[in-house]
């Protein structure tokens, strides 16, 4: 495969067309996994076809799950848990859906594991898991920086007769993690397994997401609130039969926004007012921002204004604490707003594939933007006309940066993305279709 140093992107003025999404990151590894652990084969239907679905694909079959290809974006999965291999050395790159998941899915089962990725996921922090996983009875010993990978796990013994508590305030994937694994142990357990979140737990909607699957798998997780989790004692997953896989939400929010600063329409296909992803209400925000949104089940379609004829978006300040991924789509659009906008509430950024708000505020300033940032927020100051400056921005080995930054395409001056390819993480083919839906 050949890859590209950079991307140079001509400015340009119209935005329209049709889209269909590739399958939800999100949902496509958490599926995999349920799929793995399941009583019975699973076919699965739109999985995303990217870096880290295939970071998971490889770990399932390492560990002796026959996962079966069957056509495009179709596997098949014959569950199988505990796992066949009680040993493997695993490489799971920068992938935290596949990382911490299977984190706590094999601490559950016990063996030899050893779990590593790239320097950027031995600097994501896993500590609030493993905390709450060791208290369960786990063996997990730190192979570097403790409170982050690499990780070595043994055969613990799992006593969960007390409520286990996890920290909610860095990352929902933890307690993510901890909901698809309990069944390993409620399955044959006379007891249930009670999560106890400690502190204010973010991105609720991806819990909510977590809980809809387990659902589809014959789990009933029962929710007290947001600080109290109950998986059933006795409960374990079976195959649904079929499952098709959304439309990626977050990945949606790039092509609103084509929509509502290049005048669209821009017809989405793959995940509408039917969704179960959270960063749909990313169209809410456009939309307060001053474009049409059309929802239909299944898609949405967006008009919007027409930024390179100096129309403007509206001002925004928001919490963005429930779509932080759609969140940093916003902050690109800020560059053609009325008036300075701020997000709120994103310090999950800083623990991202890179610290977000550090890398945004570094690139959007080399566009000629003002920009402001705090340990959990952001503000951007629109540019104008005489202000845009021709920029190289740099992407951080992250796929959102990437993508959010083609919008500064609509300025009057060129823009180039460095290692466009990072974009691989969850669309591999993102570039080629801007390029089919935009004009000078």
């Amino acid at each position: 495969m050949t890859t590209s140093p950079s991307v140079c992107l001509s400015p340009v003025s119209i935005a329209a067309g049709e889209i269909h999404l590739p399958g939800s990151k999100s949902i496509s590894n958490r599926v995999l996994l349920l799929a793995a652990l399941a009583d019975g084969v699973t076919q699965l239907d739109g999985l995303l076809d990217s870096d880290d679905t295939s970071v998971m694909l490889a770990a399932l079959r390492q560990l002796g799950v026959a996962v079966n290809d069957t056509g495009p974006a179709q596997v098949e999965v014959h569950g199988s848990a505990p796992f066949a291999r009680r040993d493997a050395d695993l490489f799971l790159g920068n992938a935290g859906t596949a990382f911490r998941p299977l984190t706590a899915a094999l601490a559950l089962m016990g063996g030899d594991y050893r779990l590593s990725g790239v320097p950027r996921m031995h600097e994501r922090p896993i500590g609030d898991l493993v905390d709450a996983l060791v208290a369960l009875g786990a063996d997990i010993q730190y192979q570097g920086n403790p409170g982050y990978p690499p990780l070595h796990i043994g055969q613990g013994t799992i006593q969960a007769d007390t409520p286990v508590k996890v920290k909610g305030s860095v990352s929902s994937q933890f307690l993510t993690a901890l909901l698809l694994a309990a069944p390993i142990h409620t399955a044959a357990a006379d007891h249930d397994l009670v999560i106890d979140v400690e502190g204010d737990l973010i991105s609720k909607p991806y819990i909510l997401i977590t809980l809809n699957l387990m659902a589809q798998f014959g789990v009933q997780v029962q929710r007290q609130g947001w600080q109290r989790f109950v998986v059933p004692a006795g409960s374990r997953y079976h195959s649904p039969g079929r499952l098709r896989i959304e439309g990626d939400a977050s990945t949606a929010s790039y092509f609103m926004a084509l929509g509502a600063i290049g005048g669209g329409p821009v017809h989405i296909h793959g995940a509408g007012s039917n969704s179960i992803q959270g960063d749909m209400a990313f169209a809410d925000v456009i939309e307060a921002m001053g474009a049409q949104v059309v929802r239909h089940p299944e898609s949405i379609e967006v008009r919007g204004v027409r930024v390179s004829q100096g129309d403007r978006l509206k001002a925004f300040d928001m919490d963005f604490n429930l779509i932080p991924d759609a969140a940093m789509t916003a902050a690109a659009l800020a560059l053609y707003a009325d008036g300075p906008c701020t997000l709120r509430n994103i310090g999950s950024w800083r623990v991202k594939e890179t610290d977000r708000i550090h890398a945004m505020h570094t690139e959007l300033e080399k566009l000629g933007a003002k920009v402001e940032s705090g340990p959990d927020w952001i503000r951007v100051y629109p540019v104008s006309s005489s202000q845009w400056q021709t920029a190289s921005i740099e992407t951080y080995d992250d796929h959102r940066i990437a993508m959010c930054f083609s919008l500064a395409a609509f300025g009057p001056v060129p823009v180039t993305i460095l290692d466009p390819d990072c974009v691989g993480k969850t669309f591999p083919g993102y570039f080629s279709v801007f390029r089919e839906l935009v004009q000078a």
